[in-house]
């Protein structure tokens, strides 16, 4: 009987017998090595066996686990294992079928440890480069079988811990021995990736709930290599470090919707901490593409709660720190459309109290507070993208969200009409804000391209309102726009500075570009500063905030001119300070008195004319003794001492105009202008003068044609200029001045106080009387062309022209062929 059997075994294939000479008798042994470099020299001569050992291995395998002959298992996959990382062949592809048939045998099976074991294998699998592709392998059972592992819920905390690690091990290996080969199944598809991306979620989060246990120091440098959370981190960088262009949302979509279904953008800790990791890992150039589908997300939640809204937002905000300069990707207004229509929604649902219009009293109190904080998220990530922009976008977005603010008379369409004035207010103030954040840090080396006209007059309108809070606002969007030096912090506390060099003020020499802008545009500030002094809503920060602009007006853009216009503006101040017509109550009139000397004692020491300085610096004594509530140290404090009323404020308390005026003109400034009261010019007044200027342009010209026209033969002689009629011209002048600027006081006032028919009749009789100008224009320049055959004297004894038909006229023989 041995005989027989010995013959048998003999006759039995020699990769069999191979194979079974590495199993022991007692599986406590462990693999007999030198029977298994038999069979790995076996394999490695004769390759085409390789799928006949693989299918073999995978029989006894198959056998030990199904009689729980677990000791085999192991050797069985061992040997597996060596033989995979030994052979590098063409024909492996057949050997590795076998070898994952096996490795799914183990992960169906309900024992954990095979469930390991059979991981392990496949981790070492994933690692092999192959040499030859495979077009016919799938890896579906293994996404979905890892996946459901990273799940487990193991009774026993360490045994389950092993088994969510083995499970994000081996998505880590599906993903490595998948991605970069074409002809594998697309691992990027939303079949796999809702699968994958939410497994490594769910670990990294209960990673944290587990973390903030703090476990001893001893514990924790013990199990420092085994933490699930950071080999579930590494294995998702991983993961979206090999993402592509077109793969980048198949990734994301799923984190979008974890973070919905566990409502976990409330929280906002976690969510944050995912779009981190996602933002760290994937490619710089594709980060724009990871923000537009958060701002595509947050458009859908538009109806959610502000808390939802409010954690997407501030993943925004994250993202777009970290994103490099220049990543919104290319639709930059896109992305601040969509926060600002957001910001607009939050409004309108503040003041309704209900996402769907309807009044809702019951939680208006508590949702109108989570809706001020997401518009304050929303605004801080305004200005957060806007910081990673270039210049030139930088003024892109300044002009859109400018065209976006609802201004009375510029864009009356934006005006609120669902939530009423109010809505209207709230939404400049939010859109103010952000603009706030838009210019925070902007820096321009040209003032007519960072303040255009299309810009700058809407802004300055709003400076006109009542609201204290839009003009606060608005103070501050022109302070960081025209601080190009970081100088705003140096004049933040009115007060009377002995010497300025304290200060330490970067001052550059004024340039072309912003001498133009002052000239474009300087009357207007001016204009506006003085508005805002007259304010009786204007508090200590308004006073402090004009005081900041009037200075930066000095360092940045003053020449010459400028400084001389801005010291009569400033004596203007103290005018109006003084008048009583206004009915400024006694702080503001006080404040007014002390903005006017801290800006003098500042402007005099930048002018370092020595006269100029001495007469300041006498009035402020004075006032130190005697009145020293015109001082901005008792005025612009938190209790300020004043006095009861101000009625007498005279003599030597007051900065003299004509003091001023002496002292500058020997150091070689326009004493005229210097002369000259400020008075502020109305947009009435000014668009009347373009309109007068234009009329008088018009009449000019048809005087020099009139004159020039040759039926017009006597010239008037020419008027001769004397020393007597230069002189009078200077002294009517000065008169000439007051009469137009009274003539000018009475238009506005006409149009101002007016009934409407008279002012129609007045513009009727204006247009009836340029409509005759214009006709004795026409009759002057327009004639009929010349003919031919001359002219015919008609019977007033006026030549007249008469046309003559082409065939009738007798040309020259020269020009007949």
């Amino acid at each position: 009987m041995y005989g027989v059997c010995g013959c048998c075994g003999a006759l039995r294939p020699r990769y069999k017998r191979l194979v079974d000479n590495i199993f022991p008798e007692d599986p406590e042994d462990g693999l007999v090595k030198a029977n298994m470099e038999k069979l790995t020299f076996y394999a490695l001569s004769a390759p085409e066996k390789l799928d006949r050992i693989g299918a073999y291995l995978s029989e006894r395998l198959s056998r030990d686990v199904a009689r729980h002959r677990y000791g085999y298992v192991c050797i069985a996959m061992e040997a597996l294992d060596q033989l995979l990382m030994a052979c590098h062949c063409q024909s492996i592809n057949l050997f590795v079928e076998s070898f994952l048939k096996m490795v799914r045998k183990l992960l169906e099976s309900d024992k954990p440890n095979l469930q390991i074991l059979g991981t392990n294998s496949f981790v070492k699998f994933a690692n092999i480069e192959e040499d030859t592709p495979s077009y016919h392998r799938s890896y579906d059972f293994f996404v979905s079988r890892f996946s459901e592992m990273c799940h487990s819920s193991y009774e026993d905390p360490d045994i389950r811990t092993k088994i969510r690690m083995a499970g994000i091990k081996g998505l880590q290996g599906v993903v490595r021995k998948t991605v970069n080969d074409e002809l594998q199944a697309n691992i990027w598809d939303p079949q796999h990736m809702d699968k994958i991306v939410p497994s490594l979620l769910f670990n990294l989060q209960s990673g944290e709930r587990t973390e903030s246990r703090s476990p001893s120091p001893l514990q924790a440098s013990e199990k420092e290599k085994e933490s699930p959370v950071e080999l579930t981190e590494r294995c998702f960088r991983e993961l979206l470090g090999r993402a592509a262009y077109g793969n980048i949302k198949n990734a994301v979509t799923p984190v979008l919707m974890h973070l919905d279904n566990h409502s976990l953008w409330e929280g906002k800790t976690f969510a944050v901490r995912c779009f981190k990791i996602i933002m760290y890992s994937i490619q710089s150039q594709h980060s724009h593409l990871v923000i537009q589908q958060l701002l595509g997300h947050l458009d859908a939640n538009s109806k959610n709660s502000a808390t939802v809204r409010a954690g997407i937002v501030e993943v925004l905000l994250e993202a777009a720190a970290i994103a490099a300069s220049g990543s919104v990707g290319p639709t930059v207004l896109e992305v601040f459309n969509t926060l600002l229509r957001q910001l607009r929604l939050s409004v309108d649902y503040e003041l309704t109290g209900s996402y769907d219009g309807s009044t809702n009293i019951g939680t208006k109190i508590i949702k109108a507070h989570e809706e001020r904080q997401l518009q304050e998220a929303v605004i801080r990530t305004i200005g957060s993208f806007a910081n990673t922009l270039p210049t030139y976008q930088r003024s892109e977005v300044m002009l859109f969200i400018m065209g976006k603010i609802p201004v009375p008379g510029v864009h009356p369409a934006l005006l609120s009409t669902g939530s009423g004035p109010e809505g209207t207010r709230m939404i400049q103030v939010m859109l103010l804000k952000s603009l706030v954040q838009v210019t925070a840090g902007y820096q321009t080396t040209n003032m007519l391209t960072a303040l255009p006209s299309s810009f700058l007059e809407p802004l300055l309108s709003l400076s006109l309102t009542e609201d204290p809070e839009v003009r606060l606002l608005v103070l501050q969007i022109l302070i960081s726009l025209i601080d190009r030096h970081e100088n705003t912090p140096k004049f933040s506390n009115i007060s009377i500075i002995s010497d300025i060099s304290v200060l330490k003020l970067k001052v550059d020499k004024c340039s072309r570009q912003d001498n133009l802008f002052m000239k474009k545009h300087g009357q207007q500030l001016y204009r506006h500063i003085y508005q805002g002094c007259k304010e009786q809503s204007s508090g200590r920060r308004h006073y402090e905030t004009l005081f900041t602009l009037l200075a930066l007006l000095s360092v940045e853009l003053a020449n010459e001119e400028v400084v001389v216009d801005l010291i009569r503006l400033t004596l203007a101040l103290q005018d109006l300070a003084l008048t009583t017509d206004e009915a400024l109550p006694v702080y503001n009139r006080c404040a007014v008195h002390a903005l006017a000397a801290a800006y003098l004692n500042l402007i005099c020491q930048l002018t370092t004319v020595p006269a100029f300085c001495q007469h300041i610096h006498e009035v402020i004594e004075v006032r130190q003794k005697e009145s020293p509530y015109l001082l901005p140290e008792d005025v612009f404090v938190d209790t300020p001492k004043l006095p009861s009323s101000l009625e007498k404020v005279e003599g030597d308390v007051l900065f003299l105009q004509s003091k001023i005026t002496e002292v500058l003109g020997g150091s070689g400034y326009n004493t005229e202008r210097l002369a000259t009261s400020y008075v502020p010019q109305y947009p009435d007044v000014e668009q009347l003068n373009k309109r007068r200027s234009i009329g008088e342009t018009i009449s000019l010209q048809v005087e020099v044609e009139s004159r020039n026209s040759p039926e017009k033969e006597e010239r008037t002689p020419a008027e001769e200029i004397t020393f007597e009629t230069l002189k009078n011209a200077i002294v009517d002048s000065v008169g000439m001045e007051e009469q137009e600027r009274e003539r000018r006081r009475q238009v506005v006032e006409k149009f101002q106080k007016a009934p409407f028919e008279e002012i129609a009749a007045h513009c009727g009789a204006r247009a009836t009387l340029l409509q005759s100008k214009l006709n004795q224009i026409f009759e002057i320049t327009i004639r009929p062309p010349p003919s031919p055959s001359g002219t015919i004297s008609s019977g007033y004894g006026q030549n007249q022209s008469r046309s003559v038909p082409i065939y009738e006229m007798k040309f020259p023989d020269l020009c007949v062929y």
